[in-house]
């Protein structure tokens, strides 16, 4: 058993991020080391470990540490580890989650958290970015705030996947329609209370939060683009460079990212576990 006295973690920015070293993800960690990482994972929101030798089966049992799995209705999975999903960008393929988002919000329980593999790199280019939710949360004026904390957003698999659109195409037809027809939209808080540590985040994107409840159209247009704008901010960004075996670990409920698309016509295949959490709740009244 991997003893908890060896992790070592090195913030990355002030707002979010840190690199985690002195452990190898494929060993069978004991519970204290994993309720280390978890509580890194809570105070810096994404972390990474370098230099990770990860099986499909390796990842997907560290990931289950932390929470059941989904398994992604529409993306290519390892054969065998319907668990671990696939993102094999190259020219045929070109990536499709190059916009800031939250996974999977369409369903009433997003995720908690992510594991991402790096499996193949390209030679220079194809970093991946996040941002803090809490820190854009606290960057907006009070009265903003205030006004906020008493939204709901709809959360739409329909919005982000279209019948023509790469994954929608891929997956094909019957697929895509069954996947439609067991997501309808779904109600989240526009500012969400994080279950473990209490913070208020900002939790709508700009590919899955279709509008603003209540709100007409030409406000929640408005109010959708200046939040999508907002979260962007450098100064809640933390941009990681991939090296090969690289892992990243995200908490969804308080993160956003981006994958940055520069790398074609050379290829990037990623592997993620994606670890299912609660369904958001809202702000309590202060």
């Amino acid at each position: 058993m991997a003893r908890s006295n060896v992790l070592e973690v090195t913030p990355l920015t002030s707002a979010i991020g840190a690199l985690l070293s002195g452990i190898n993800l494929a060993d069978d960690l004991s519970d204290d080391l994993i309720g280390d990482i978890r509580q890194a994972l809570l105070k810096h929101q994404v972390i990474f470990f370098e230099n990770q030798d990860l099986s499909p089966k390796a990842q997907s049992a560290f990931a289950a540490r932390f929470g059941d799995l989904h398994v992604h209705p529409l993306y290519g999975k390892v054969d065998g580890n319907p668990e671990i999903m696939v993102i094999d960008n190259h020219v045929d393929n070109p990536t499709d989650n190059n916009f800031w988002h939250t996974d999977v919000t369409f369903i009433e329980t997003p995720p908690m958290g992510a594991v991402l593999h790096a499996r193949q790199l390209p030679p220079v280019g194809g970093d991946t970015m996040w941002s803090s939710m809490t820190a854009a949360y606290k960057a907006l004026s009070r009265p903003m705030q205030t006004f906020l904390e008493g939204l709901e957003a709809v959360h739409d698999f329909a919005y982000a996947f279209t019948p023509q659109g790469l994954a929608g195409s891929q997956a094909g037809a019957e697929q895509y329609e069954k996947a439609r027809r067991e997501h309808p939209p779904v109600l989240h808080p526009v500012i969400r209370t994080h279950p473990e540590t209490g913070e208020p985040a900002l939790f709508v994107n700009s590919v899955f939060t279709s509008r603003i409840k209540g709100l007409r159209g030409e406000e929640s247009r408005a109010l959708m683009t200046f939040l999508n704008a907002h979260v962007q901010k450098p100064e809640f960004v933390v941009r990681w460079r991939w090296t090969p075996g690289a892992v990243a670990f995200w908490d969804n409920r308080c993160t956003q990212h981006r994958a940055v698309d520069d790398f074609l016509p050379h290829r990037r295949v990623m592997h993620r576990a994606t670890i299912l959490g609660d369904k958001p709740a809202f702000r309590a009244a202060a």
